[in-house]
């Protein structure tokens, strides 16, 4: 498999903070028989070769396709066996990579995939996060991102629009290319196995926002299995009570019962 991490400058291992989920799943799988390719993304390894107008397609298309060759190639590694897992936004990424790959591959395995449009995301996120600590910046901040997701959302986005005025200081040409994606009806029309795991106490990526999308349009699928598990937060991690950002900082682990599940799913099991 072909691990992909989410959104954002990450390295192999999804480091956030003291937990590095992406390395738990790699170690975890690799002791179940079960070869695991993860790479720096380019935001990280080499940001400074990006151009300032970069997309989701040179963000992640040519080193996951590269990584997807090279498993391949590998004498131990069965070429028509190859999948991709993504967690989050290497979720929504992981059906147009899908789509790009020749010969075909066997199936992807989705985790806290996000389906809701980012910019709605962000301000739903921001609201949440003004909720547990109130105060005149958090207020402040969740106007600003409001105003930047209208301009996404509205139809005056253009190419030259700055990208000071759009959510996370993106270009114009990210936002108009994620316009230009749907996920959903890409993840739809491969014909793929799937499975799809989502932690209940997540609050970037939720059940009721993002992973009813996904139920919806996958809707009477052979071979897509999807699974909450009530208890982890966005990195697939155990807690109890509402999540937090605070939970971050506190070392974890992935739930085993994540690694074992998809196991199972690449092994046939």
């Amino acid at each position: 498999m072909v691990l992909l991490s989410g959104g954002g400058a990450f390295d192999r291992d999804g480091s956030s903070g003291p937990n590095k989920p992406l390395k738990d799943l790699a170690w975890g799988l690799a002791g179940r028989q079960v070869a695991v390719l993860r790479f720096d993304k380019p935001t990280f390894a080499h940001p400074d070769r990006l151009p300032a107008d970069f997309t989701m397609v040179e963000e992640y298309l040519p080193p996951a396709l590269a990584a997807v060759d090279l498993l391949r190639a590998r004498p131990e590694v069965d070429p028509h066996r190859v999948h991709l897992v993504g967690h989050s936004m290497g979720g929504k990424v992981a059906p147009r990579i899908a789509a790009a790959a020749e010969p075909p591959l066997a199936g992807l395995v989705l985790l806290a995939a996000d389906a809701q449009p980012m910019h709605e995301a962000a301000v739903r996120v921001a609201r949440h996060l003004a909720a547990l600590t109130p105060g005149p910046g958090a207020t402040e901040l969740v106007a600003a991102l409001v105003r930047q997701a209208a301009v996404v959302a509205g139809p005056d986005l253009a190419p030259d629009t700055p990208a000071e005025s759009l959510p996370f200081g993106l270009s114009a040409a990210y936002w108009l290319d994620l316009r230009g994606y749907d996920q959903l009806a890409t993840a739809a029309g491969l014909g793929l196995p799937m499975l799809i795991l989502q932690g209940g106490r997540d609050y970037q990526v939720t059940v009721e926002d993002d992973l009813t999308r996904w139920q919806q349009a996958l809707a009477g699928r052979p071979g897509v299995s999807i699974r909450v598990h009530p208890d982890l937060n966005h990195l697939l991690m155990p807690g109890t009570g509402p999540a937090t950002p605070a939970e971050y900082a506190r070392p974890g682990h992935v739930a085993a019962a994540v690694v074992e599940e998809i196991a199972d799913r690449l092994l046939g099991r």
